[in-house]
């Protein structure tokens, strides 16, 4: 069995899905779609290495709310693009779900980490924006942090036992 026939597996038969990321030495390609409605927005000449789509929203209770009801007044949607030298914002269509770009919004510097994320919903500054980017993206974000010379770190997550923990050291 080959090595990403392997990983795979592993995601299929972990009990937590959530918890399994990308296995460092494997290539990650970008979505197809992405790419080819991004590339005309970049300058000439640019590779896509990643590509993800998120929503920037004021908080994570506002985002949750919207994305249920389907009111999208006040989110933004965005495609981002990882490159070899720059990491670019693209807005995109509400109706797209961010996977229709329409123009660059800002320009980010290669050397840039955007994680580590974790959840189901994981928070990525983008522009000074938070924004929530979903679990099937987590490895185009961890692939772009090792690519852009970041190592391989891991959000910690807050368990029930340990905030009942915290909650008891306070009381004492």
């Amino acid at each position: 069995m080959d090595v990403r026939a392997a990983h795979i597996a592993l995601a299929a038969s972990s009990p937590d899905t959530e918890r399994v990321t990308a296995t460092p030495n494997l290539p990650v390609k970008p979505r197809a779609d992405l790419v080819e409605r991004a590339l005309p927005f970049l300058p000439s000449g640019r590779e896509i290495r990643q590509a993800f789509i998120g929503q920037a929203a004021p908080s994570f209770f506002f985002f949750i709310i919207t994305y249920l009801t389907g009111i999208m007044s006040r989110n933004k949607y965005r495609c981002v693009v990882v490159t070899d030298d720059a990491i670019y914002v693209l807005d995109s269509s509400k109706w797209s779900g961010g996977a229709k770009p329409q123009e660059i919004v800002g320009r980010m510097p290669r050397h840039t980490r955007l994680g580590p994320v974790s959840g189901r919903w994981a928070e990525v500054d983008l522009l000074g924006e938070r924004h929530w980017v979903h679990r099937r993206f987590h490895d185009q974000i961890a692939a772009a942090d090792r690519e852009g010379g970041f190592e391989a770190l891991r959000r910690p997550e807050r368990t029930l036992h340990a905030a009942l923990g915290a909650a008891t050291l306070a009381r004492s």
